[in-house]
């Protein structure tokens, strides 16, 4: 086995085990928040997260990729540089919240956004100054040491909100939480790499390189943040905070498959295929099949269940304000399919330097939410503006592989062979949990209780 191999195996065994026991903690931490708040400060701090997370895509100039990808990636002249536009970045993404407060308030007619966005969004300030450490051992693919790293940065984080909110039940409290949890992040990211700093510095060398091949990051970026996170600006325009609250609930665990795909993605899979991108593309492309097999019947296995036993989940754990989600979660669920398909394989394409193809794949599922979920709802309610979500991954998937194709990268076959694998794998559990009385997943609508 070659180091490299050894390499990939292990960093997605910590990946796996550090990602998975963060989720065990969000899923915890967000059990006690739902019992403590209201579902509308969920909807609320959903539309404030999305403009954090949208202003940080839309500024993306790829710092970790370029770290990870760059062959001076190692070079200290080359990691400051790449730290000082990370802070210049944090500092104009506040700026520009300042900027757009007031009209999103109005929009949503919601005033408490003109102080919930800019505490919530000093985050991304903190965030700036944050140390490249992170990324460095993300390059040297030392996934076991980021693991636990992540892992007890999110205890501490998590932690100390459940007992801020506990203190004070409010939406305030979250927003100053999501601030704490910056400033965990910037002070322990300097003890992360024995004698690793960071100073000002601006190489014009660097500069170039980190901005030649952050066009195409800032596109794709952009993008990204328009086809996964305008589903909750488009939903909180139609529906109401509280409903939002609970979609927000159902969305967040039925995507908890793509979210452990979209690490290994980019802490296993791209780092790993970066190593041997200069391969000739016929090489590359059997590695990549060959070795994408076992994640995907892995995922096939693990979406099929979590389709099969959701909304048991949900009945459980959650009071009956959240009742919507029990429908909800299974119909996300299934649409992801296609987001596994193209987290499994995107990042070839990215370390041959193809981002674009990224973005054209993110423009798709942007066009199909913002254009078919308000349709959808207004034709068919709450149910119809669900389905077109939990379709939106089909158009991204597709122009994607339209990208593999012409870069002769395309695993078209492999898909084609997994997804029967996967469809009656699903239909062969629902089949078992009807036999044992449990009805279906969406047994709600069937029985006509939406």
């Amino acid at each position: 086995m070659t180091s490299l191999k050894k390499l990939a195996i292990r960093g997605a065994i910590w990946t796996i085990i550090g990602f998975g026991g963060i989720q065990i903690l969000r899923f915890g931490n967000n059990l006690i928040l739902t019992r403590l708040l209201k579902p509308e400060f969920f909807g609320l701090m959903a539309l404030v997260t999305t403009l954090r997370v949208g202003l940080e895509l839309f500024s993306d100039v790829g710092i970790a990729q370029n770290i990870i990808n760059s062959k001076r990636g190692d070079e200290p002249a080359f990691l400051n540089t790449a730290w000082t536009i990370q802070v210049i970045r944090g500092v104009v993404i506040w700026i520009v919240c300042l900027l757009v407060t007031f009209p999103m308030a109005n929009f949503y007619n919601e005033p408490r956004l003109l102080w919930l966005i800019p505490i919530s969004l000093s985050f991304s300030i903190f965030d700036g100054f944050s140390c490249t450490s992170q990324h460095t051992l993300h390059r040297r693919m030392e996934l076991g040491k980021l693991a636990v790293y992540d892992l007890l940065l999110q205890a501490s984080f998590l932690s100390t909100l459940c007992i801020l909110v506990w203190r004070y039940p409010t939406v305030w409290s979250l927003a100053v939480g999501m601030v704490i949890g910056a400033i965990y992040k910037l002070v322990s990211s300097y003890w992360l790499i024995p004698k690793y700093s960071n100073r000002f510095a601006w190489e014009p060398e660097a500069v170039k390189e980190i901005l030649s091949f952050g066009k195409w990051m800032f596109i794709a970026s952009g993008l990204m943040f328009a086809a996964e996170q305008s589903d909750r600006l488009v939903l909180g325009k139609i529906l109401s905070l509280e409903m939002l609250g609970v979609y927000t609930v159902a969305y967040t665990l039925a995507s908890i498959p793509r979210e452990v795909i979209k690490q290994l993605s980019y802490k296993v899979i791209f780092p790993a295929i970066s190593q041997q991108a200069d391969l000739p593309r016929s090489s590359l492309q059997a590695k990549i099949i060959r070795q994408r097999w076992v994640i995907l019947i892995g995922c096939a296995i693990g979406l099929a269940s979590l389709v099969t036993v959701g909304d048991l989940i949900i009945t459980v754990l959650y009071d009956k304000r959240y009742a919507a989600a029990t429908w909800m979660m299974p119909i996300l669920c299934s649409g992801i399919w296609f987001s596994l398909l193209f987290y499994t394989i995107s990042p070839a394409l990215l370390a041959i330097s193809k981002p674009l193809y990224s973005a054209q794949s993110n423009f798709a599922r942007f066009g199909i939410i913002t254009l078919g979920v308000p349709l959808a709802y207004y034709s068919f309610g709450e149910l119809g503006a669900i389905i077109v979500i939990a379709l939106s991954d089909l158009p991204l998937y597709i122009v994607n592989l339209y990208g593999l194709w012409r870069e002769k990268l395309t695993c078209f076959a492999q898909d084609i062979q997994t997804t029967v694998f996967f469809i009656g794998l699903l239909a062969l559990f629902l089949v078992i949990r009807n036999y044992l009385g449990f009805g279906l997943p969406i047994q709600t609508l069937l029985g006509g209780n939406l």
